[in-house]
């Protein structure tokens, strides 16, 4: 059964740093391209961040854009994203996502998701 496990998120002031993680279980993490959503409440999901299979290869929606680094560590099973210099507007619940297809680095969610961390950004 395939677990996807978010954890990190919490309150911060504006300005402020927050580094999510992601623990994948129960597939073959380095044969997933990995991905990072948020919700925030009234929107609809979006794209944060996603990195290929290797990390070699690394996306970014154009508003988290120089401020979050996606990265992963495949012996360890876990995607990480660090989130600095974060806006009110970064407010939301953030999603792991894994792609067996690999398209999530060009936006589009995959195979699995994870229940959500929320991150709350106070002005």
């Amino acid at each position: 059964q395939v677990q996807l496990v978010e954890s990190g998120g919490g309150l911060v002031q504006a300005g402020g740093s927050l580094r999510l993680s992601c623990v994948a279980s129960g597939l073959t993490f380095s044969r997933y391209a990995m991905g990072w959503f948020r919700q925030a409440p009234g929107k609809e999901r979006e794209f944060v961040a996603g990195i290929s299979r290797s990390g070699s290869s690394t996306s970014y929606a154009d508003s988290v854009k120089g401020r979050f680094t996606i990265s992963r560590d495949n012996a360890k099973n876990t995607v990480y994203l660090q989130m600095n210099s974060l806006k009110p507007e970064d407010t939301a619940v953030y999603y792991c996502n894994a792609d067996s297809l690999g398209t999530v680095v060009a936006g589009s969610p995959g195979d699995y998701w994870g229940r959500g961390t929320q991150v709350t950004v106070s002005s």
